[in-house]
């Protein structure tokens, strides 16, 4: 919480100068690509890295699809997750993400500025409809990250059990599926420290859809799980 309170003090100028220039683009959403939408969002992550003193190693941007549509699934450590993965990830994407969440200062306006897709866990009929919206969009072409671990108190670099329902944007759309593996993601926000933080992204190699077609979804959740743990387990 600390590292928060600290780079959004000293990043003041440049938060009011995003939440602006933000808002203008909702207003003007036709006149703004999804690449500029997205490079926007970069920029802010870079100045969020340098100032709160956070170094991001990425490796496997090689096993990334080169073409259409996937959804990304990594294990879930805290607020900096998405954001670590955005400055790995070149390619517009954008995040399904817990609706309560979502409205969070400043997180309500990332979410929006990347047309991001809201999860509403009180209402399974809703659930389900954010689901099939957001395997349309995959199928179309568009890029999501969803996480299949229900929250991430106290998660660390442990990875917990994973919600086979969440596997089913990427088997609908029938679209590869990308693990990606998060370690140390928690120190930067989830640490009372001020000190130079180094956390990494791995991506790893995808499952196409004629790899997982004949798998259930908790067929394919176990293998997405302990293949993440696995990498988890040799940086150790």
């Amino acid at each position: 919480m600390i590292r928060i309170c600290y780079v959004v003090g000293i990043s003041l100028p440049f938060v009011i100068y995003y939440l602006i220039r933000i808002s203008y683009v909702e207003q003007h959403g036709d006149k703004y690509t999804e690449t500029v939408r997205y490079q926007i969002a970069r920029n802010a992550i870079s100045i969020l890295k340098f100032n709160g003193m956070i170094r991001t190693d990425v490796y496997g941007l090689e096993n990334l699809p080169k073409d259409g549509g996937y959804v990304m699934y990594p294990n879930h450590q805290g607020k900096y997750d998405v954001l670590g993965i955005i400055f790995a990830h070149e390619k517009p994407c954008t995040m399904m993400i817990d609706d309560k969440r979502a409205d969070l200062p400043l997180t309500k306006e990332f979410v929006s500025l990347l047309k991001g897709s809201r999860l509403d866990k009180t209402d399974m009929r809703k659930q389900v409809n954010t689901v099939l919206q957001v395997a349309s969009e995959v199928a179309s072409g568009r890029r999501y990250i969803v996480f299949p671990e229900g929250g991430y108190d106290h998660n660390r670099n442990e990875v917990h059990d994973f919600l086979p329902g969440a596997f089913k944007c990427a088997m609908k759309a029938r679209r590869p599926i990308v693990p990606v593996v998060l370690i140390d993601s928690y120190k930067v926000f989830g640490v009372n420290s001020l000190k130079p933080v180094r956390t990494q992204v791995h991506f790893l190699k995808p499952m196409y859809y004629e790899d997982y077609k004949d798998m259930t979804s908790k067929e394919i959740s176990d293998l997405t799980r302990n293949q993440i743990i696995s990498v988890i387990q040799k940086a150790s």
